[in-house]
């Protein structure tokens, strides 16, 4: 399963908080990307354990096919590690904050629930605000490119539109009912 949204919507405050829920549950398994960007300097919500790689670093690493996908995006590259493919055989359910530019490949190489975190726009405003990276015309910028999603997804959205706890609680649902819907099966999920 993947988690996308748009910046500010929440994913990664709901992936932690989701991550924390299930650390006792074997049945899930959350990816570490890998980012060409320093580690976080500060534990905030929304702060997501990375590993840090240097350009050089990643793209050698993306050459001897350490991931099982990868893109680049804001100018910086991401990967997810191969390892998840031995979990997705052993019958685990995976989850990888990936960007919507890969999940049309992810689909065609893995079977893939893709959960769509979002908020209305001027919450996304908001949030973007308050990290205090971009500029108010920056914010609008980024608020206006939002792709759509690729066609022929499973999609399951979850509103993200008041607390955190609220937001992670309905993401939780949504990664259970993965559960029901066949994800944790061995196989089921393994590389196409």
């Amino acid at each position: 399963m993947t988690v996308v949204g748009p910046s500010g919507a929440g994913k990664d405050t709901l992936l932690g908080s989701a991550r924390a829920a299930l650390s006792q549950d074997p049945r899930f398994v959350f990816a570490r990307r890998a980012i060409t960007r320093p580690p976080e300097t500060s534990q905030h919500a929304g702060a997501e354990d990375h590993l840090p790689m240097s350009e050089a670093e990643f793209i050698a690493a993306r050459d001897r096919g350490a991931f099982a996908l990868h893109w680049q995006a804001h100018g910086l590259l991401y990967g997810i590690p191969r390892d998840i493919e031995a979990d997705l055989a052993a019958g685990r359910v995976v989850i990888a904050n990936l960007s919507r530019a890969v999940l049309a490949e992810a689909n065609t190489r893995y079977r893939l629930r893709v959960i769509e975190v979002t908020a209305p726009t001027a919450i996304l405003a908001a949030r973007l605000a308050q990290r205090g990276r971009e500029t108010a015309e920056e914010i609008a910028e980024r608020l206006m490119r939002q792709p759509a999603l690729p066609q022929g997804l499973e999609v399951v959205q979850v509103v993200n539109d008041t607390s955190a706890e609220a937001g992670a609680a309905r993401l939780l649902r949504a990664l259970r009912d993965g559960l029901d819907a066949g994800f944790s099966r061995p196989g089921a999920a393994a590389p196409r």
